[in-house]
């Protein structure tokens, strides 16, 4: 029988390993996949500032265990608008379960104590986690000891940000996926005045893509003042 949910996520078709520009970080999806494959940890808690690509990494990891035949389930913490503590019934069942933003719950003593519980279910069961936040696990602030040992447990990543030189070179790498052919010229000249930050860049990449189909023109920088300007 197939477990219900109170809540479904939408797979990001174009969040997966293979849109992920890894740089420095190619040990941290090695230790991603090896989790899912039940060849590595049982635990992984990523960390790193924002706009890193945690939330992509998580919707990778989501996928690629779709793939091995698994029942993925995600969820991206909101403090403003945190769902029914019912969200964990039944999701200590689930062969792998990723929780963004673990520290937007920290402080509610409701969701620490039903998230301790859950964690400890899951344990016992065997299955895997993957948990991200901001901060690391041994500095964030959790009101309760027994989960914050709980959060310590396993393995922790730190997410490495990309030097300007590999944020151009990821930039060029996502628009080949997109089927966008943008020079190293091009791309610095975006990075330095229009987007610094992936999601911003993706969201731009997105606006050229429209802007380059509907004028039939290469991406060059007096186009792009034009079109952006």
């Amino acid at each position: 029988m197939s477990i219900q949910f109170p809540l479904a996520f939408e797979f990001q078709s174009n969040q997966g390993f293979n849109t992920f520009f890894t740089a420095s970080n190619q040990g941290i999806v090695t230790q991603l996949q090896k989790l899912i494959l039940g060849t590595g940890e049982r635990q992984i808690f990523l960390y790193g500032e924002a706009a890193l690509g945690k939330s992509h990494l998580l919707q990778a990891c989501c996928q690629f265990a779709h793939k091995q035949g698994m029942n993925p389930f995600y969820y991206p913490f909101e403090k403003k608008r945190l769902p029914s503590l019912s969200m964990l019934e039944n999701l200590e069942k689930v062969q792998l379960v990723c929780f963004d933003n673990i520290n937007e719950i920290i402080g509610n003593l409701d969701w620490e104590q039903a998230l301790l519980n859950f964690l400890n279910q899951d344990a016992e069961n065997n299955n895997r986690l993957i948990l991200t936040a901001r901060i690391n696990p041994k500095e964030i602030g959790v009101k309760l000891p027994d989960l914050k040992n709980s959060l310590n447990s396993g393995l922790s990543l730190k997410l490495n940000p990309l030097e300007q030189s590999e944020t151009i070179t990821a930039l060029i790498y996502k628009a080949n996926y997109m089927g966008i052919t943008i020079s190293r010229k091009v791309g610095h000249f975006l990075v330095t005045h229009y987007a610094s930050d992936l999601p911003s860049m993706w969201i731009l990449l997105e606006q050229l893509d429209k802007a380059t189909l509907s004028a039939q023109r290469k991406l060059t920088i007096p186009f792009l003042k034009q079109i952006l300007e």
